[in-house]
Protein backbone atom coordinates (compact mmCIF):
# COMPACT_ATOMS: atom_id res chain seq x y z
CA UNK A 1 0.00 0.00 0.00
CA UNK A 2 1.31 3.42 -0.80
CA UNK A 3 2.15 5.31 2.36
CA UNK A 4 4.68 8.03 2.92
CA UNK A 5 5.61 11.01 5.02
CA UNK A 6 7.82 13.96 4.34
CA UNK A 7 10.98 11.88 4.93
CA UNK A 8 10.21 9.03 2.53
CA UNK A 9 9.47 8.46 -1.12
CA UNK A 10 6.10 6.68 -1.73
CA UNK A 11 6.34 3.04 -2.80
CA UNK A 12 4.61 3.78 -6.12
CA UNK A 13 7.21 6.37 -7.08
CA UNK A 14 10.07 4.07 -6.09
CA UNK A 15 8.60 1.40 -8.32
CA UNK A 16 8.39 3.82 -11.27
CA UNK A 17 12.06 4.75 -10.80
CA UNK A 18 12.89 1.03 -10.68
CA UNK A 19 10.97 0.36 -13.92
CA UNK A 20 12.88 3.08 -15.79
CA UNK A 21 16.23 1.85 -14.48
CA UNK A 22 15.41 -1.78 -15.33
CA UNK A 23 14.37 -0.85 -18.89
CA UNK A 24 17.74 0.79 -19.41
CA UNK A 25 19.60 -2.26 -18.10
CA UNK A 26 17.45 -4.55 -20.26
CA UNK A 27 18.58 -2.84 -23.45
CA UNK A 28 22.22 -2.78 -22.32
CA UNK A 29 22.27 -6.49 -21.40
CA UNK A 30 20.54 -7.66 -24.59
CA UNK A 31 23.04 -5.77 -26.73
CA UNK A 32 25.94 -6.88 -24.55
CA UNK A 33 24.79 -10.51 -24.51
CA UNK A 34 24.54 -10.64 -28.29
CA UNK A 35 27.91 -8.97 -28.80
CA UNK A 36 29.69 -11.17 -26.24
CA UNK A 37 27.77 -14.39 -27.18
CA UNK A 38 27.07 -15.00 -23.48
CA UNK A 39 24.04 -17.13 -22.55
CA UNK A 40 24.52 -16.18 -18.91
CA UNK A 41 24.25 -12.49 -19.78
CA UNK A 42 21.26 -13.09 -22.06
CA UNK A 43 19.59 -15.13 -19.31
CA UNK A 44 20.19 -12.20 -16.98
CA UNK A 45 18.60 -9.93 -19.61
CA UNK A 46 15.64 -12.30 -19.74
CA UNK A 47 15.24 -12.00 -16.03
CA UNK A 48 15.47 -8.21 -16.27
CA UNK A 49 12.58 -8.41 -18.74
CA UNK A 50 10.52 -10.22 -16.10
CA UNK A 51 11.70 -7.54 -13.65
CA UNK A 52 10.17 -4.84 -15.84
CA UNK A 53 6.97 -6.87 -16.13
CA UNK A 54 6.94 -7.60 -12.39
CA UNK A 55 7.67 -4.02 -11.37
CA UNK A 56 4.95 -2.74 -13.67
CA UNK A 57 2.38 -5.16 -12.28
CA UNK A 58 3.53 -4.41 -8.74
CA UNK A 59 3.13 -0.67 -9.34
CA UNK A 60 -0.39 -1.33 -10.62
CA UNK A 61 -1.12 -3.53 -7.59
CA UNK A 62 0.11 -0.84 -5.17
CA UNK A 63 -2.15 1.74 -6.82
CA UNK A 64 -5.12 -0.63 -6.71
CA UNK A 65 -4.54 -1.53 -3.05
CA UNK A 66 -4.66 2.17 -2.18
CA UNK A 67 -8.20 2.46 -3.54
CA UNK A 68 -10.85 2.80 -0.82
CA UNK A 69 -13.45 0.06 -0.22
CA UNK A 70 -16.84 0.43 -1.88
CA UNK A 71 -20.21 -1.32 -1.91
CA UNK A 72 -18.89 -3.99 -4.30
CA UNK A 73 -15.39 -4.42 -2.84
CA UNK A 74 -16.01 -4.03 0.88
CA UNK A 75 -12.51 -5.23 1.80
CA UNK A 76 -10.92 -2.90 -0.74
CA UNK A 77 -8.52 -4.03 -3.47
CA UNK A 78 -5.73 -5.57 -1.37
CA UNK A 79 -6.08 -8.99 -3.01
CA UNK A 80 -5.07 -7.41 -6.34
CA UNK A 81 -1.50 -7.24 -5.05
CA UNK A 82 -1.55 -10.90 -3.99
CA UNK A 83 -2.80 -12.03 -7.41
CA UNK A 84 -0.11 -9.96 -9.12
CA UNK A 85 2.55 -11.49 -6.85
CA UNK A 86 1.42 -14.97 -7.98
CA UNK A 87 1.59 -13.90 -11.64
CA UNK A 88 5.09 -12.53 -11.04
CA UNK A 89 6.22 -15.81 -9.47
CA UNK A 90 4.81 -17.82 -12.39
CA UNK A 91 6.64 -15.55 -14.83
CA UNK A 92 9.90 -16.39 -13.05
CA UNK A 93 9.20 -20.11 -13.52
CA UNK A 94 8.61 -19.53 -17.22
CA UNK A 95 11.80 -17.57 -17.86
CA UNK A 96 13.88 -20.01 -15.79
CA UNK A 97 12.53 -22.89 -17.88
CA UNK A 98 13.58 -21.16 -21.12
CA UNK A 99 17.08 -20.50 -19.78
CA UNK A 100 17.52 -24.11 -18.59
CA UNK A 101 16.43 -25.38 -22.00
CA UNK A 102 18.95 -23.14 -23.78
CA UNK A 103 21.68 -24.09 -21.29
CA UNK A 104 21.13 -27.76 -22.15
CA UNK A 105 21.90 -27.03 -25.80
CA UNK A 106 24.92 -24.89 -24.89
CA UNK A 107 26.38 -27.76 -22.86
CA UNK A 108 26.10 -29.97 -25.90
CA UNK A 109 27.80 -27.41 -28.14
CA UNK A 110 30.17 -25.12 -26.24
CA UNK A 111 30.61 -21.64 -27.72
CA UNK A 112 33.31 -19.03 -27.08
CA UNK A 113 32.35 -15.97 -25.05
CA UNK A 114 33.77 -12.43 -24.92
CA UNK A 115 34.43 -12.49 -21.18
CA UNK A 116 35.63 -8.88 -20.63
CA UNK A 117 32.54 -7.40 -22.35
CA UNK A 118 30.31 -9.87 -20.55
CA UNK A 119 31.74 -8.86 -17.14
CA UNK A 120 31.51 -5.15 -17.86
CA UNK A 121 27.83 -5.32 -18.81
CA UNK A 122 27.06 -7.55 -15.82
CA UNK A 123 28.76 -5.06 -13.50
CA UNK A 124 26.45 -2.30 -14.76
CA UNK A 125 23.45 -4.57 -14.24
CA UNK A 126 24.59 -5.44 -10.73
CA UNK A 127 24.87 -1.76 -9.77
CA UNK A 128 21.39 -1.03 -11.13
CA UNK A 129 19.76 -3.92 -9.31
CA UNK A 130 21.47 -3.06 -6.04
CA UNK A 131 19.87 0.39 -6.33
CA UNK A 132 16.42 -1.15 -6.91
CA UNK A 133 16.86 -3.56 -3.98
CA UNK A 134 17.89 -0.62 -1.77
CA UNK A 135 14.81 1.36 -2.84
CA UNK A 136 12.36 -1.47 -2.11
CA UNK A 137 13.94 -3.02 0.98
CA UNK A 138 11.58 -1.28 3.44
CA UNK A 139 8.23 -1.83 1.73
CA UNK A 140 8.90 -5.50 0.91
CA UNK A 141 8.86 -6.46 4.60
CA UNK A 142 5.11 -5.87 4.92
CA UNK A 143 3.77 -6.11 1.37
CA UNK A 144 3.82 -9.40 -0.58
CA UNK A 145 3.22 -7.54 -3.83
CA UNK A 146 6.31 -5.34 -3.40
CA UNK A 147 8.19 -8.37 -2.02
CA UNK A 148 7.72 -10.23 -5.30
CA UNK A 149 9.29 -7.30 -7.19
CA UNK A 150 12.03 -7.04 -4.55
CA UNK A 151 12.95 -10.71 -5.05
CA UNK A 152 12.96 -10.23 -8.80
CA UNK A 153 15.54 -7.46 -8.37
CA UNK A 154 17.55 -9.32 -5.72
CA UNK A 155 17.58 -12.47 -7.84
CA UNK A 156 18.83 -10.44 -10.79
CA UNK A 157 21.55 -8.86 -8.63
CA UNK A 158 22.70 -12.35 -7.65
CA UNK A 159 22.53 -13.35 -11.31
CA UNK A 160 24.76 -10.42 -12.28
CA UNK A 161 27.26 -11.46 -9.61
CA UNK A 162 27.25 -14.98 -11.04
CA UNK A 163 27.85 -13.64 -14.54
CA UNK A 164 30.81 -11.60 -13.28
CA UNK A 165 32.36 -14.56 -11.47
CA UNK A 166 31.74 -16.82 -14.47
CA UNK A 167 33.29 -14.27 -16.81
CA UNK A 168 36.37 -14.04 -14.61
CA UNK A 169 36.76 -17.83 -14.60
CA UNK A 170 36.42 -18.01 -18.38
CA UNK A 171 38.87 -15.15 -18.83
CA UNK A 172 41.49 -17.03 -16.83
CA UNK A 173 40.82 -20.64 -17.88
CA UNK A 174 39.14 -20.35 -21.32
CA UNK A 175 36.64 -22.97 -20.12
CA UNK A 176 33.50 -21.69 -21.83
CA UNK A 177 31.21 -24.38 -20.43
CA UNK A 178 31.15 -22.16 -17.33
CA UNK A 179 28.78 -19.80 -19.18
CA UNK A 180 25.80 -22.21 -19.38
CA UNK A 181 26.66 -23.50 -15.89
CA UNK A 182 26.26 -19.98 -14.47
CA UNK A 183 22.92 -19.65 -16.27
CA UNK A 184 21.72 -22.89 -14.64
CA UNK A 185 22.78 -21.71 -11.17
CA UNK A 186 21.02 -18.39 -11.75
CA UNK A 187 17.84 -20.20 -12.75
CA UNK A 188 17.85 -22.43 -9.66
CA UNK A 189 18.31 -19.45 -7.33
CA UNK A 190 15.49 -17.59 -9.05
CA UNK A 191 13.19 -20.63 -8.88
CA UNK A 192 13.75 -20.93 -5.13
CA UNK A 193 12.61 -17.36 -4.47
CA UNK A 194 9.69 -17.74 -6.90
CA UNK A 195 8.45 -20.82 -5.05
CA UNK A 196 8.40 -18.94 -1.74
CA UNK A 197 6.38 -16.08 -3.24
CA UNK A 198 3.99 -18.47 -4.99
CA UNK A 199 3.45 -20.48 -1.82
CA UNK A 200 2.77 -17.39 0.28
CA UNK A 201 0.40 -15.98 -2.32
CA UNK A 202 -1.68 -19.16 -2.51
CA UNK A 203 -1.89 -19.32 1.30
CA UNK A 204 -3.45 -15.85 1.29
CA UNK A 205 -5.84 -16.73 -1.56
CA UNK A 206 -6.90 -19.90 0.29
CA UNK A 207 -7.40 -17.80 3.47
CA UNK A 208 -5.02 -19.89 5.51
CA UNK A 209 -4.19 -18.58 8.97
CA UNK A 210 -0.91 -16.58 9.06
CA UNK A 211 2.14 -18.74 9.84
CA UNK A 212 3.03 -16.83 13.01
CA UNK A 213 -0.48 -17.00 14.50
CA UNK A 214 -1.07 -19.93 16.87
CA UNK A 215 -4.87 -20.22 16.98
CA UNK A 216 -4.88 -22.39 20.10
CA UNK A 217 -2.64 -19.91 21.89
CA UNK A 218 -4.92 -17.08 20.76
CA UNK A 219 -7.95 -18.89 22.20
CA UNK A 220 -6.06 -19.43 25.45
CA UNK A 221 -5.13 -15.76 25.70
CA UNK A 222 -8.73 -14.69 25.10
CA UNK A 223 -10.00 -17.11 27.76
CA UNK A 224 -7.57 -15.59 30.28
CA UNK A 225 -9.41 -12.26 30.05
CA UNK A 226 -11.73 -11.84 33.08
CA UNK A 227 -15.36 -12.25 32.03
CA UNK A 228 -14.69 -14.64 29.11
CA UNK A 229 -16.14 -18.13 29.64
CA UNK A 230 -15.49 -19.73 26.25
CA UNK A 231 -14.42 -19.06 22.65
CA UNK A 232 -15.79 -20.84 19.58
CA UNK A 233 -16.45 -20.45 15.84
CA UNK A 234 -13.09 -18.70 15.42
CA UNK A 235 -11.60 -17.81 12.03
CA UNK A 236 -8.32 -16.01 11.30
CA UNK A 237 -7.20 -15.20 7.75
CA UNK A 238 -5.33 -12.67 5.64
CA UNK A 239 -6.90 -10.23 3.20
CA UNK A 240 -3.34 -9.59 2.07
CA UNK A 241 0.00 -10.37 3.69
CA UNK A 242 -0.11 -7.12 5.68
CA UNK A 243 -3.86 -7.04 6.51
CA UNK A 244 -5.23 -9.70 8.84
CA UNK A 245 -8.81 -10.39 9.92
CA UNK A 246 -10.42 -12.45 12.64
CA UNK A 247 -13.94 -13.23 13.82
CA UNK A 248 -15.26 -15.43 16.60
CA UNK A 249 -18.03 -16.00 19.13
CA UNK A 250 -17.23 -15.28 22.77
CA UNK A 251 -19.33 -16.69 25.61
CA UNK A 252 -19.60 -14.22 28.50
CA UNK A 253 -21.66 -13.67 31.64
CA UNK A 254 -24.98 -11.86 31.39
CA UNK A 255 -23.52 -8.38 31.83
CA UNK A 256 -24.55 -4.81 31.03
CA UNK A 257 -23.94 -3.23 27.65
CA UNK A 258 -21.15 -1.04 29.03
CA UNK A 259 -19.40 -4.04 30.60
CA UNK A 260 -19.70 -5.98 27.33
CA UNK A 261 -18.20 -3.03 25.46
CA UNK A 262 -15.22 -2.89 27.83
CA UNK A 263 -14.72 -6.65 27.47
CA UNK A 264 -14.86 -6.44 23.67
CA UNK A 265 -12.31 -3.62 23.67
CA UNK A 266 -9.97 -5.67 25.87
CA UNK A 267 -10.22 -8.73 23.58
CA UNK A 268 -9.50 -6.61 20.49
CA UNK A 269 -6.47 -5.07 22.23
CA UNK A 270 -5.00 -8.49 23.06
CA UNK A 271 -5.54 -9.77 19.52
CA UNK A 272 -4.04 -6.65 17.94
CA UNK A 273 -0.98 -6.42 20.20
CA UNK A 274 -0.06 -10.10 20.43
CA UNK A 275 -1.10 -11.36 16.99
CA UNK A 276 -1.06 -8.24 14.77
CA UNK A 277 -4.69 -8.76 13.74
CA UNK A 278 -6.20 -5.33 13.16
CA UNK A 279 -9.65 -6.17 11.75
CA UNK A 280 -11.84 -8.11 14.20
CA UNK A 281 -15.53 -9.02 14.37
CA UNK A 282 -16.57 -10.35 17.77
CA UNK A 283 -19.98 -11.77 18.66
CA UNK A 284 -20.55 -11.74 22.41
CA UNK A 285 -23.07 -14.29 23.74
CA UNK A 286 -24.30 -15.21 27.21
CA UNK A 287 -25.83 -18.48 25.94
CA UNK A 288 -24.10 -20.93 23.62
CA UNK A 289 -25.33 -20.75 20.03
CA UNK A 290 -25.78 -23.63 17.60
CA UNK A 291 -22.21 -23.22 16.32
CA UNK A 292 -20.25 -24.63 19.27
CA UNK A 293 -17.24 -26.02 17.39
CA UNK A 294 -13.93 -24.26 17.96
CA UNK A 295 -13.58 -23.68 14.21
Amino acid sequence: MEHANQHTVPAGRKLLYSIMLSLTILVVEIVGGLLSNSLALLSDAGHVLTDVFALGLTWYGVKQAARPPDHRMTFGYHRTGVIIAIINALSIFAIAGIVLYEAYHRFRQIQAVNSPLMMGIALVGLAANVIVVFWLRGEQKSNINVRSAFWHALGDALASMGVIVGGLVMLITRQYWVDPLVSVIISLIILSSAWKILSEGFKVILERSPEDVDIQAMIGDIKKIPGVKDVHDIHVWSISAELRSMNCHILVEDVSTSQAEALRTRVEEVIRQQYRVSHTTLQLEYKKCNSNDVF
